[in-house]
Order: C-alpha cells, then structure tokens, then sequence
C-alpha cells in the first residue's frame, strides 16, 4: 500500500473517529468524508467503501454507546444521502478548486437536509403525512442545517486543506504523474 492511500485512509478514519467526541448538533464529518472520498480516491470502489465503512463503524460504535440502536431507524436516508455526495465528490476530482470544492459543500448540506428531513417525514411519526406537515418538518430542521453546514464547511476545510498541506510537504503523498497522461 502506498502512502498516498495510507494517508487518505488515516484522514477518513480521523474523520469518522470524530464523530465520537462531543459535539453541537448535526456538526459532523459525515459530508466532508464523503466529499474527501470521492474527490481523493482513484479507486471507485474504495471511494465508496472507505467513508461507508468509517461511517458504519462510527455508527455502530455510537448506538452502543450514546444513542441505542433506535438512532439507526433513519439511517438508510443518511446513508442514500453519503452516496450521492461521493458521487459529487467525483465530480470535482480532476478539478478540486476552492470554488468547486465550496459549491460541492453547500450542494451536499442541502441534499443531506432535504433527503434526511424528508426521510423524517416520511418515515417516522412526528409529523402528518400531509403538505404542512412536510413543510412543518423542514421549518423544524432549519437549526440542524446551519449546523450542519457550518460542520460541513469546517469539516471539509480541515480534510482538503490539510490534505493539500500534506501533499505539499511529503513528495511520496503527492499523486504520481505519468508523463504520457501530461501531456495528454
């Protein structure tokens, strides 16, 4: 295993691991892993499959001890929610500027508010299955998304900055260059 993809991981697993410090509502790494992923890994498949483990570990690891197992009722949505934002982590990956990485943050904070709350909604029994109560479950969740993109944006600033710093600094963490895809 190279460095490059040492590091990555180490960075996904100190992501998730974070989950298990106290925390202010809904500021989490959840997006920002997945974003990372996404934009990082060369492989799909492990673009996918390390914030997805990470994920369900930390998952795992909170319901035993802070939350029950009744927390992962809703997880399936959070879950559709991961996928998708690796998937527009994908989409920044050749081009990861401050500007794509930034719209891809918000893009993923709102996808997570609108697919969790609707999940909330649709799922649960805290509101009638009806317009106003949708309407009353995402008026509700408004709180939970400004922390949830204020975690997002610190999140992400911590995974691709301090990438990016650890890149620069460490030659064999720098992505390898093939001169005929340079000059291709």
């Amino acid at each position: 295993m190279n460095n490059r993809l040492l590091v990555l991981i180490a960075f996904i697993v100190s992501a998730a691991l974070s989950r298990l410090l106290p925390h202010p509502p809904n500021v989490t790494p959840i997006a920002a892993m997945a974003l990372f992923g996404g934009a990082y890994f060369a492989s799909r498949k492990l673009a996918f499959l390390l914030p997805f483990a990470a994920m369900l570990l930390s998952d795992l690891l909170l319901a035993a001890t802070v939350y029950g197992t009744a927390g992962l009722r809703s997880q399936p949505a959070v879950y559709v929610c991961l996928a998708v934002t690796v998937a527009i982590g994908m989409l920044i990956r050749r081009k990861n500027t401050v500007g794509r990485i930034a719209g891809a943050t918000l893009g993923a904070s709102v996808l997570f508010y609108i697919g969790t709350n609707f999940a909330v909604w649709a799922f649960g029994s805290l509101y009638p299955k009806d317009w106003s109560g949708l309407i009353a479950c995402y008026t509700a969740a408004i709180p939970f998304f400004r922390n949830s993109l204020v975690g997002d944006v610190c999140y992400v600033a911590l995974l691709f900055g301090g990438f990016a710093l650890v890149e620069r600094s460490v030659r064999s963490v720098r992505e390898e260059r093939h001169p005929a895809a340079q000059s291709a």
